[in-house]
């Protein structure tokens, strides 16, 4: 299985999950928004689909995708994790130079 940000990370599937925020849309619809073929953008989505960020429907020889509420909250809680991280390793950087800087006065 793709790593689910990875997946997400990716130009081209950014603007997917973008324009896929405003609501459903068909593959069609969404092509025209790249410079690439629309079998470039299938391929994008069945990756996209892959990790459950998002889900498609078909109806008669079209498929529309929309956003999957829970790998997008799976994508979410991923960024806030790494996040939290970073912002903890940022605070404990500055605690160390007010200290030091503390220490030079």
């Amino acid at each position: 299985m793709a790593d689910l940000l990875e997946t997400a990370a990716e130009p081209n599937r950014r603007r997917l999950l973008q324009l896929l925020a405003s609501g459903e849309r068909s593959v069609t619809d969404l092509t025209r928004n790249f410079p690439v073929s629309r079998s470039a953008i299938s391929q994008h989505l069945l990756l996209l689909a892959d990790v459950g960020l998002v889900q498609a429907r078909k109806e008669g020889r079209n498929r529309f995708y929309s956003l999957n509420a829970w790998g997008m909250s799976r994508l979410r809680g991923s960024l806030e994790s790494f996040w939290t991280a970073e912002l903890d390793l940022l605070v404990a950087d500055a605690t160390t130079l007010h200290q030091t800087a503390q220490g030079e006065l």
